[in-house]
């Protein structure tokens, strides 16, 4: 199983560049950041995991700045993130921003996406909460178009493309409807979102890894449908807090990946952690 690390790096943690030395040498399969732009003081969106918001979310680094620096410093670690909040983007400008990441990274990006939790956050963006998953799946469109290898036009519910030349782009070849990076979908389990997953992901990225037992078989069964080859779906539980049972558990649900969890500290704390980890290596 190979063993990704998130965190959320901000300006008072472990830097980007000495966080992706380490996991390189220390053996770990890769790194992936969330995002978000800012979170308003002015809040009424209740913190998903319950109690305080934990300071980080409001101080984390722009992760495709962050993820540019790691892949500078490391020649095999993978680097993605988890999650990009796609509504929040102009899509245009985050096709290039992820295209060209790949690129300088030799095809080493994953792009992890979602739709978000922060109301507030998200309307300062202009984004309709009530549709924000429908504007997902356009931009995701959209951005497709651009990184066909053909120019190709996009006209869309919330935007549009004309056919254009495009460079560079993303490393990986197109696999059935996914064209682009690997492409990951994060968000809590349930027919919307696996219908999401079928149709222009290559999986899923389940936080915390509850429950997988009862949703893996009913995403396999969606995506089936959807004409999907079985052997071709990815589920990466995130934001785990490992123990020995339950990456044998996720290994007998056919699970080859997964992402620890670690802490948003400097960089003492942080090595500590790995060095605590080394043991699911």
């Amino acid at each position: 199983m190979r063993i990704a690390t998130t965190i959320f790096l901000t300006d008072e943690t472990i830097t980007p560049v000495r966080l992706a030395h380490q996991l390189e040498q220390r053996g770990f399969a890769g790194l992936y950041l969330p995002e978000h732009t800012h979170i308003p003081v002015s809040r009424e969106t209740l913190y998903p995991a319950g109690g305080d918001l934990p300071p980080e979310y409001g101080r984390t680094l722009d992760p495709f700045v962050a993820l540019a620096q790691a892949a500078a410093v490391t020649e095999r670690l993978e680097l993605g993130t988890g999650i990009t909040l796609v509504t929040q983007h102009d899509p245009i400008d985050l096709a290039k921003q992820i295209a060209t990441l790949d690129h300088v990274s030799g095809g080493r990006f994953t792009l992890g996406l979602g739709f978000g939790w922060n109301v507030e956050e998200a309307a300062d963006h202009g984004v309709n909460w009530s549709t924000r998953r429908e504007l997902g799946r356009d931009r995701m469109a959209l951005m497709r178009a651009l990184w066909s290898a053909e120019p190709t036009a996009y006209e869309g519910e919330f935007g549009s493309v004309r056919a254009s030349h495009a460079y560079p782009k993303p490393v990986q070849q197109s696999r059935g409807p996914v064209v682009g990076p690997r492409t990951l979908i994060g968000g809590a389990a349930g027919p919307k979102l696996f219908a999401h997953i079928a149709e222009y992901a290559d999986g899923w990225l389940p936080i915390g890894g509850r429950g997988l037992t009862e949703s893996v078989p009913a995403l396999r069964t969606a995506w089936e449908a959807a004409g999907r080859d079985p052997k071709d779906l990815q589920v990466i539980p995130y934001a785990v807090l490992p123990s020995p049972g339950k990456l044998a558990h996720y290994a007998d649900l056919g699970i080859e990946e997964v992402v620890l969890q670690l802490p948003p500290a400097a960089e003492p704390e942080v090595l500590r952690t790995l060095d605590a980890f080394a043991e699911y290596l």
